[in-house]
């Protein structure tokens, strides 16, 4: 009986000896073994211990996490490689050239959490393997080669919350997957017909994108269509009466609503003497001998301009350039191209007046690309409501956002009534701001949104972020970039007046540091030491002190520091140097979803990553 304890504590030792090592050892030569087969351009010190390598974490003796985007990785995964990471609960191979089909050794990842392999090369169908996950709660194929049909056997990933097929071949229906938790879904561009599930009818049209599919948020298929049912003429006769009862009651009220109009629009000046939105333009540009009033045009003097402000066709026409001017007024910034006002009218509405500068195209250029913008209805977009052009002023009249700039609330003074931003606060404000920018990239190949900045991300009373200031990069006549938006530009970038989709995509990922770090990225341009914000990130982060970076009203949270994370990595990726390097804004909407989406998912290990 003595002897007992002793043989379990040998029993014990020899598990330790004879089970831990050889798990790293193995995960280390299944490591290798796939950086030999298509990873040639990764540089591992094998000298030091596979949890120190780039790209490589771990918990508990086992490699837990392998992350190697962008890392030029290309031909076919063999077997025998990621298949006996049996640990590993993120894998991420995205933007890669990765081809063939996945290895069905992935079956044994039994604890794999998120899979991450958009951006590749990968074809043949969908591999069963993948259904033997049972623990996997993000899953990204986008853009590869993807064939075949949507296998019914995804609704055994119960667990699943995001799924990402979109740009693939798959062909056929889309089965009836009736998830209990997925948040973000879309199979779009792809080569799928007929109708989409009832399952997957709450999902956004977005998600069926570029197919011959009906029903839910596509509209309702033909067969869901139910004919008319053909009345009788006393039912026609009582229906008809109806209609000619309600015509009159509408045009009645028409008539009251004009009436109403009519008597605001009537109103005069008091005097000569400046109105308040008058004075505050005359003392806000002294150089310029001509104000606003002064000088009427006649109404030919501008395309669409004239004597009185133009309205987006959206737009409901409640006040006037004469409300407008009679309006009391407020200088909220001057900014790159011109000085906005807060303007409140007598009626009551408020709205943010810019007065534009350095504008030298001809008016009816001017009168087109204003329109373009405010044709741009997007929840994440200030909206533009109306515009005034002559030969000597361009107005432009925006929806006011009442809790002003991002840039004021980060850096603003907390004692004068500013809020600290907590971390779901900033996530949501970054997701918001990339939907819009992408919004406007989707407009056009070329379409961008060229001055991208927190001072251009405008916040409503409910910390709903929009973009401002969107497309007026195009209408300045000056090259010059100034020092507040030199911190975001691109080193591409030598003329503000032609910034591509890239370039939007570099300012951005500054804008993300800002949130992050807290730090102006104007504080740091034309500094003794040169530095702008992206290199001190990155050396902070090659130090290894990646928690330095992080604002310390971030810090308070530790639960969401696996979350802050990724969205440096994001950061970082948004502002490489070298333009093809960048994602796209759509990828990296995604990638913020799928951040957002993992915030609520608790952690399976502690939050102790590195960016990479």
């Amino acid at each position: 009986m003595e002897s007992q304890p002793l043989t379990f504590l040998v029993l014990f030792l020899l598990s330790l000896i004879g089970g831990a090592a050889p798990d790293l050892a193995s995960d280390r030569a299944a490591l290798l073994a796939f950086r030999d087969a298509v990873g040639h351009a990764v540089r591992w010190d094998t000298s030091s211990p596979p949890c120190s390598w780039p790209g490589v974490e771990c918990f508990g003796g086992r490699v837990t996490e392998l992350h190697l985007p962008s890392y030029t990785l290309a031909g076919e995964i063999p077997a025998g490689t990621l298949g006996n990471l049996t640990a590993l609960r993120t894998l991420s191979l995205r933007i890669n050239s990765l081809s063939g089909p996945l290895p069905a050794d992935i079956a044994a990842l039994a604890q794999l959490r998120s899979l991450y392999l958009q951006d590749n090369l990968l074809s043949g169908e969908i591999p069963p393997a993948i259904f033997s996950l049972p623990l996997l709660v993000r899953l990204n194929l986008a853009r590869n080669r993807f064939s075949g049909g949507i296998s019914p056997e995804f609704a055994k990933l119960t667990r699943l919350r995001t799924l990402y097929l979109e740009n693939n071949r798959l062909t056929g229906e889309i089965p009836g997957l009736n998830f209990i938790s997925l948040d973000f879904f879309n199979v779009s561009f792809n080569q799928l017909n007929g109708s989409v599930p009832a399952s997957l009818r709450s999902m956004p049209a977005s998600a069926f994108l570029g197919m011959p599919l009906c029903g839910g948020p596509l509209g309702p298929c033909p067969d869901e269509i139910s004919p008319a049912p053909d009345l009788p003429p006393s039912s026609r006769k009582k229906l008809s009466d109806s209609a000619v009862a309600g015509i009159a009651i509408g045009s009645a009220l028409g008539l009251l609503i004009l009436l109403v109009l009519f008597l605001l629009c009537r109103r005069k000046f008091d005097g000569p003497k400046k109105s308040p939105v008058e004075a505050e333009i005359a003392l806000s540009d002294k150089e310029s001998s001509k104000v606003l009033g002064k000088t009427k045009p006649p109404p030919s003097a501008a395309p669409g301009g004239g004597k009185n402000l133009v309205f987006m066709a959206r737009v409901s026409k409640v006040y006037d350039l004469e409300d407008l001017l009679k309006a009391s007024a407020e200088v909220l910034g001057k900014g790159t191209f011109g000085t906005t006002y807060k303007a409140v009218l007598e009626m009551g509405a408020v709205v943010a007046v810019k007065r534009l500068k350095d504008v030298n195209l001809p008016d009816k250029e001017f009168v087109e690309k204003i329109s373009a913008i405010g044709a741009m209805a997007h929840p994440n977009i200030v909206p533009l409501q109306a515009y005034y052009c002559n030969k000597d002023e361009k107005l432009l009249v925006f929806e006011f956002m009442s809790m002003g700039s991002l840039s004021s609330l980060l850096h603003g003074s907390t004692g004068s009534g500013h809020t600290a931003l907590d971390w779901e606060s900033r996530s949501s404000i970054a997701l918001a701001a990339a939907r819009g920018i992408e919004y406007i990239h989707s407009t056009n190949p070329k379409a961008s949104h060229g001055n991208i900045s927190s001072s251009n991300v405008l916040l409503s009373r409910s910390y709903e972020a929009r973009i401002s200031d969107h497309g007026l990069a195009h209408l300045s006549g000056a090259a010059v970039i100034s020092l507040r938006s030199a911190g975001y530009r691109a080193p591409e970038v030598t003329d503000a007046r032609n910034v591509s989709q890239k370039a939007d995509v570099f300012s951005f990922g500054v804008l993300l540091l800002e949130l992050l770090t807290g730090k102006a990225p104007a504080h740091t341009v034309g500094s003794d030491e040169g530095v702008d914000l992206p290199r001190w990130v990155q050396s902070v982060v090659r130090e290894e002190w990646t928690a330095e970076v992080f604002d310390v009203e971030l810090l308070r949270n530790q639960s969401v520091e696996q979350e802050m994370v990724q969205l440096l990595q994001l950061a970082l990726d948004c502002a490489a140097s070298h333009p093809e390097r960048r994602p796209t804004m759509a990828e990296v909407v995604v990638r913020i979803e799928e951040i957002s989406t993992s915030t609520s998912v608790s952690p399976e290990a502690p939050p102790n990553s590195r960016v990479v």
